[in-house]
């Protein structure tokens, strides 16, 4: 499995039970608003003012260990 910033945050949260832990330590503790579910992961960050491409590579990096 790989992260990319184009996937939805619905999708992201049921592909792997960490994936809403790392986006909650990101900085992301609006996971169960309807509104997000739609949005890209790049949409998400943006509006977090998140590094997408350094988040991305570092969920990849935890999931490849799994």
């Amino acid at each position: 499995m790989k992260i990319e910033k184009t996937m939805l945050i619905g999708e992201l949260i049921h592909m792997d039970e960490l994936i809403p832990q790392m986006l909650m330590g990101a900085g992301m503790h609006c996971l169960g608003c309807p509104a997000s579910q739609a949005e890209s992961l790049e949409e998400a960050c943006m509006v977090h003012g998140i590094d997408c491409d350094d988040l991305v590579s570092k969920m990849n990096e935890i999931l490849a260990d799994r």
